[in-house]
């Protein structure tokens, strides 16, 4: 089949219009003054968890408060490990709006902290009724279980929330450059991702990831895992070093996020993987394989590294005979019995 006859495909390189749309509906919202709270925890399951991994370290950056990410189940089952101020925002972040666990979880927090919620979702579903700022962006729907526009059109919303809650209107404005940025890198560096992704020499993926990169280094490793059904591990940039470089040989590709400001220390690292036989592949603003050239700030341009990776997921799934629109095992949205 031809690539176009799968959502994901199709999914993957209409992307840019749904963040065009995340960023116009954050700029409409009424946001909270990050200084009333005493915490902020992000929430989600699978890939928007991983999302509020990124979105905690990114908010704290930009407001200089401190956040923190949870799986939606961990806040569900042990919230006495989690909520330490009576004074929280809670951010919660699905796809569908009716993942059980975050529905949960966020019922949860109302009824016993009273705390207040802010939801991002692609659908005004159960999760937004329970919202006190309640975020959707519609053109992030999908017909595909495993997430990619819809991840990045929620990412996008929730850069700009920590912008907006920043104070920084700066960034806010420069993001409006991110859908023609996302479509260049798209449109240049396909055919690189569809080479990558169609080796079947490679048998192990290394995503490397550090500061508010980490959570999109988990999200391109799920990814991969979902689609392709292929081993694969995200690390912190430094702490790959640590015991797990001892899986590099020559079926291995390690991918690195890089940096601006620590480029020399991470370069160093996959360096050093490619001279214990790898495959390295770097994504950055410049010297990288996949280069953006976007001129846009460091702290918001995060949603750039993610279409390329998507498209090796994706064509190493169709070379391996999957179909990238259903993995094996999975359900767009996770209901259970709790």
């Amino acid at each position: 089949m031809q690539p176009a006859n799968y959502h994901t495909y199709n999914e993957i390189k209409s992307q840019t219009e749904a963040w065009a749309q995340a960023i116009e509906v954050t700029r409409r919202a009424s946001l909270p003054n990050a200084k009333r709270y005493q915490q902020v925890i992000f929430t989600g399951c699978g890939s928007t968890y991983y999302l509020s991994l990124a979105a905690a370290a990114l908010y704290q950056e930009l407001t200089g408060y401190a956040a923190g990410a949870v799986p939606a189940g961990e806040l569900f089952l042990n919230p006495e490990t989690i909520l330490t101020h009576q004074d929280t925002l809670l951010i919660a972040v699905s796809r569908s709006g009716t993942t059980t666990e975050t529905v949960k979880a966020v019922e949860k927090f109302k009824a016993e902290k009273g705390g207040e919620v802010m939801v991002i979702s692609n659908y005004d579903e159960t999760l937004s009724g329970l919202a006190d700022v309640n975020l959707v962006i519609p053109q992030g729907r999908e017909e595909s279980v495993a997430q990619t526009r819809s991840f990045a059109s929620m990412y996008v919303a929730a850069t700009a929330i920590c912008a907006r809650m920043g104070g920084r209107g700066d960034l806010l404005e420069a993001m409006k450059r991110l859908p023609e940025a996302g479509d260049r890198v798209i449109g240049a560096y396909e055919s690189f991702a569809k080479a990558l992704g169609e080796n079947l020499m490679f048998d192990r993926f290394y995503f490397l990831g550090s500061g508010i990169r980490y959570g999109l280094a988990c999200e391109a490793n799920l990814k991969m895992k979902e689609m392709t059904l292929t081993h694969g591990e995200p690390f912190h940039f430094f702490e790959f070093r640590h015991g797990p470089m001892s899986m590099v040989n020559e079926k291995t590709v390690v991918v690195g996020l890089l940096s601006d400001m620590n480029h020399a220390h991470e370069a160093k690292v996959l360096s050093e993987m490619k001279m214990l036989g790898g495959t390295v592949v770097s994504f950055g603003e410049q010297d990288a394989d996949v280069v953006f050239e976007s001129g846009i700030p460091e702290s918001i341009r995060g949603v750039l590294y993610l279409p390329a990776l998507q498209l090796m997921a994706f064509y190493r799934s169709v070379a391996k005979g999957l179909n990238p629109d259903r993995p094996n095992n999975l359900t767009a949205v996770v209901k259970l019995e709790l």
